[in-house]
């Protein structure tokens, strides 16, 4: 079984289901649920008077290691508030994959919890994810993600949060996206300069089931590794949507094992059923294959 609690080069994010800390019925059903990872939110979805509940839901929850290899998140609140400060305490204490931050808007934000982190010697298998969900975080999203290019920065990857972008921008919330879609194409091109994975935002109308796969197709053809999610129904489209393809999954296999031929060994391209190919395909090939390895073993696992 692949350990997901390990810092791996590859890892599926194609399902990331937010489930609100306060909801200790939802926060009891992750264990069966085929999500890749969980994001336990103590920020929207809790009201300010039960925001040190949520916390104690947290604390117990971890006690009882109910994740079975999910990948788990924790979203805080602002660390410039009470709360924030005490929600990092919390992840400090419960040691998840990833903390969540709220609202990015410079690489300070990220840079400041990095040093918390590491003066506090938390283990750098603890990474930063960020909400990008303001104009200013779109237009500095390049400028953040630079900040895992510098040491102890932990930044692993961005999440884009279209709620709080439209209602910053007043765009209206039109199927299809069409007026958000160069922002989020401006957040993916910053987030693959740098090396981070991109998750797309929710879709929140959990019941059309049909719009939230429109959604996953065209996210996935943006450039995302994945989505987040508010409703279990939501995880096996998104699983299906954002897997890799069994076709190119199989081409990848072809590439990787044409490189590898003797004859092949000292070239940079090559012609593979007429078509030209050069090494550097070999990388993303070696990506894809893994990808599908590790979801399949997983899947039989489950099985």
């Amino acid at each position: 079984m692949v350990d997901f609690s390990e810092n791996i080069l590859v890892r599926p994010r194609r399902s990331l289901l937010s489930v609100p800390a306060i909801n200790v019925r939802a926060l009891e059903k992750i264990r069966d649920l085929d999500c890749d990872g969980v994001i336990l939110d103590l920020e929207d979805s809790v009201a300010p008077d039960m925001k040190g509940k949520a916390r104690d839901n947290l604390e117990k929850l971890f006690l009882g290691q109910p994740f079975s290899g999910r990948e788990t998140v924790i979203r805080i609140n602002p660390l410039s508030t009470p709360d924030g400060k005490a929600d990092l305490q919390l992840v400090l204490s419960c040691r998840p994959d990833a903390v969540l931050l709220p609202k990015v808007e410079q690489p300070a934000d990220i840079n400041e919890v990095a040093d918390l982190l590491a003066e506090a010697d938390a283990p750098e298998r603890l990474k930063i994810w960020a909400m990008i969900e303001t104009p200013l975080g779109v237009l500095n999203a390049a400028s953040i993600a630079d900040a895992a290019h510098t040491p102890d920065a932990r930044l692993a990857a961005f999440v884009i949060g279209l709620n709080d972008l439209r209602k910053e921008t007043r765009v209206p919330a039109l199927p299809g996206r069409t007026y958000l879609v160069p922002w989020m194409m401006q957040v993916v091109l910053a987030a693959r300069a740098y090396g981070l994975d991109v998750i797309d935002s929710v879709s929140n109308d959990f019941r059309d089931i049909a719009a939230f796969e429109a959604e996953c197709e065209q996210g996935r053809a943006m450039g995302f590794d994945g989505k987040m999610l508010i409703h279990p129904a939501q995880i096996e489209p998104a699983n299906g949507r954002f897997a890799p393809d069994e076709a190119a999954v199989a081409e990848a296999r072809e590439i990787i094992a044409a490189f590898a031929k003797p004859e092949s060994v000292e070239l940079n391209v090559i012609n593979m059923n007429g078509r030209m190919i050069e090494r550097l395909h070999v990388v993303e090939a070696e990506r894809l294959v893994a990808m599908a390895d590790i979801i399949a073993q997983r899947k039989a696992n489950r099985t």
